[in-house]
């Protein structure tokens, strides 16, 4: 374990944690989240400074645990939680590094614990881990927003780090929590001035009276700031910002929060078009460029469903049948366009060729896409996935035999029976059935029915089976 408690990256890990860490990541896109937290918490135990090893632990936690922490009786918490929280915040006194292994241990019982998570708080601000110390916080603030007191513990933390604009935020939501509380309102309003001197670089002689003498600049300051907006007051704001556009086509922050407002409203098609302007003007954004795609992909994607459910009411209409036969296949062809280039712009990121083959297999070109979907497996995090498309491809060309391979494959790597399994032994079923080979179907079938009754139509499969 490091000698000092500083907090690291995951480039900072060494070989042999970087090999557990790995695996915690694989395990958690498994949806194997149990392993993924020992796998975390073992990597935490030499670095207790690796925060996105224990964001992976919380993460992981909320899933294992969603839907429980409503169950849990005033009275329990009071007995078992504040008996634990003392126990806690006595062992950390004594031994910080050895308190935090507890308190993982502890959350992952209840990761939104906001008594475990004040303890972890103050046994990372010990250690000298600020973030970590933000981290405890926020995760109260993420799981249990209604616990005010946690969050004003929060905002005073940013205010004192000098974060007026993190502490902001925190404010603003302990005002949609509780709308009478006077000090939050007070603290949104100075944090939020005291956020943008420093943004603008104001002197610091400039006191918040003077700041406050411009009654229009303040309420334009405020407006710029909160936290939620009504509809109304997005549509009145994106009017002005239109008027500042005409006048100015290329300032990119206009452009920018154009695009965003119009998200936001759910106007897709004019987000997408100003984000593709603001990716044109922005010196090559990459950013903004994948804003524009993911855009531009909703928008098809939203022309397609409403051509189905047209379709849904009127099925006889042939010119309405061949119009989304046209738009599927224009998007297939787009879609593959845009993953190429970005596979041309970086060749040996297996994330973007798997992102390729799977727009070449959606295009129905299996052949070119297998390639891709090869040189994708190397990534263990989306190795599953990247099967379950490579057998579907080699399907698709009638080389059933190479499916089943595929597909056997990725039920090696899978452990528990989760929905990632499920689907990989629902497709080995139905490819074994092709080929004519009940009985290795019905195999899959019945692994999904002892466990699973309702997934899909296994159960009349396997029922029809006795028959």
């Amino acid at each position: 374990m490091s000698s000092q408690f500083v907090e690291i990256t995951e480039a900072d890990l060494p070989q042999n944690l970087k090999v557990l860490w790995l695996k915690a990541l694989s395990a958690e896109e498994l949806q194997n989240y149990s392993y993924a937290i020992s796998l975390a918490n073992a990597v935490l135990k030499e670095e207790p400074g690796f925060l996105k090893g224990r964001r992976l632990a919380r993460k992981c936690a909320a899933k294992m645990t969603a839907g429980q922490k409503k169950k849990v009786s005033a009275l329990t918490g009071l007995l078992s939680g504040g008996v634990n929280t003392m126990k806690l915040s006595n062992a950390a006194k004594k031994d910080p590094a050895a308190a935090l292994i507890l308190i993982e241990k502890e959350l992952e019982k209840n990761p939104y614990d906001a008594g475990v998570n004040e303890v972890l708080f103050e046994t990372a601000l010990m250690m000298g881990m600020s973030e970590t110390a933000a981290f405890a916080l926020e995760t109260v603030r993420e799981g249990a927003p209604e616990n005010t007191k946690m969050l004003h513990k929060l905002a005073e933390y940013y205010v004192g780090i000098d974060r007026p604009d993190l502490a902001t935020e925190v404010y603003n939501d302990i005002v949609k929590q509780a709308p009478g509380d006077i000090n939050a309102v007070k603290g949104a309003k100075d944090c939020s001035a005291k956020a943008s001197m420093k943004k603008q670089r104001w002197g610091e002689g400039a006191s918040m009276d003077e700041l406050k003498k411009d009654a229009a600049g303040a309420k334009k300051l405020e407006e710029a700031d909160r936290a939620a907006m009504t509809r109304d007051q997005m549509k009145e704001k994106l009017a002005g910002l239109i008027g500042q556009y005409e006048q100015d086509q290329n300032d990119l922050n206009v452009v920018k929060q154009i695009a965003k407002l119009y998200e936001d409203l759910e106007k897709w098609e004019s987000a997408h078009a100003f984000y593709d302007w603001a990716f044109q003007i922005s010196n090559g954004d990459a950013a903004l460029r994948k804003k524009s795609e993911q855009l531009g992909d909703r928008v098809a994607k939203e022309k397609l469903a409403a051509l189905e459910a047209q379709l849904e009411t009127d099925p006889n209409n042939e010119e309405l049948r061949a119009q989304l036969d046209e738009a599927r296949k224009a998007h297939a062809m787009s879609t593959v366009a845009e993953a190429s280039k970005r596979v041309e712009q970086n060749p040996t990121d297996p994330q973007l060729r798997f992102e390729l083959g799977s727009a070449l297999y959606n295009a129905g070109n299996y052949s070119d896409a297998i390639p891709h979907l090869q040189q994708a497996t190397r990534n263990p995090h989306i190795r599953t996935k990247v099967l379950l498309t490579l057998a579907r491809a080699f399907d698709g060309k009638g080389m059933h035999d190479l499916a089943i391979k595929q597909l056997a494959d990725a039920l090696a790597d899978l452990q528990g029976m989760d929905d990632t399994k499920k689907e990989v032994l629902y497709e080995k079923g139905l490819i074994h059935s092709k080929m004519g080979v009940k009985e290795d179907a019905l195999a899959c079938f019945k692994e999904i029915y002892e466990v699973d009754y309702g997934y899909r139509d296994v159960a009349q499969r396997v029922e029809s089976s006795y028959s």
